[in-house]
């Protein structure tokens, strides 16, 4: 009769459990597979499934009893590392909104918005088509195969139960300025061409008090801004890779992955 002490059930279940949450974690927070779109029964299946592939070629584990209070608190630190390495591909995606979002305003397109069915909040339409854009974008250049690579060289270089350091989580709060920044660099091109127009209206004021602005005005600022958002659709790929080069890099630098 085959007889498993304590220990070794729970090394076991540890050597399990331990990977499964820092991965569940990251499936439960990064864009396209972490949004309402998908069904949290259908991450969690992604998530067994990705643990049961890697755990051959994962480093050993820690011997642990996973009901005791280390067990939780190890628990804890891997739950923490998964999100927060999803987390920071948020910051990626939500740059294209925020862009979205400065264009529609300057233009006059603020007023309409929808319910962004991902993340279930009011957006403008305008930084929904962005963000549908860039999902677009991520996938067809394989930015997922990209952050499971990097998701299971993190068990290598940060070992599980060593956590993440004070450096790392001053890094997130630096980068929420990173986004505004990089959603402005990605409107600027927009902005000041509707800049110009908005300018021209002024100057049509002025010399023609009698014309009514505002009658049109509106429907014209509209049209340009939505010929200049076209336009500036040519070079969108090339912003897109910049700003996912950067993003993918800073993931690895996160994970501290070589």
């Amino acid at each position: 009769m085959l007889a498993l002490s304590d220990a070794q059930i729970g090394g076991w279940v540890a050597s399990f459990l331990l990977p499964l949450f820092r991965i569940a974690a990251l499936l439960m927070v990064m864009p396209v597979i972490g949004t309402q779109l998908v069904p949290v029964r259908v991450r969690m299946y992604l998530a067994l499934a990705f643990t049961l592939v890697l755990m051959p070629v994962l480093p050993a584990m820690p011997q642990i009893d996973a009901l005791s209070l280390q067990g939780w608190l190890w628990i804890g630190q891997e739950v923490l590392v998964g999100a927060l390495l999803g987390f920071s591909l948020q910051l990626f995606f939500h740059a294209f909104v925020v862009a979205g979002q400065m264009i529609a305003m300057q233009m006059g397109l603020g007023f309409a918005s929808m319910v962004d069915p991902a993340n279930g909040i009011s957006v403008a339409v305008l930084g929904q088509f962005l963000l549908m854009l860039v999902t677009l974008l991520f996938l067809a250049m394989n930015g997922h195969l990209v952050v499971f690579e990097v998701l299971a060289e993190s068990f290598v270089t940060l070992p599980v139960g060593s956590g993440l350091l004070l450096d790392h989580y001053l890094a997130i709060a630096g980068r929420l300025g990173w986004v505004l920044g990089a959603g402005l660099l990605l409107a600027l091109p927009a902005i000041t061409a509707l800049l110009v127009v908005n300018i021209a209206f002024g100057v049509m004021t002025r010399a023609a008090p009698q014309l009514n602005i505002f009658a049109i005005g509106f429907p014209l600022t509209l049209v340009l801004g939505l010929v200049i958002v076209w336009l500036g659709m040519a070079d969108i790929l090339a912003q897109y890779q910049d700003l996912a080069r950067e993003a993918l890099l800073w993931l690895r630098e996160l994970a501290q992955v070589r």
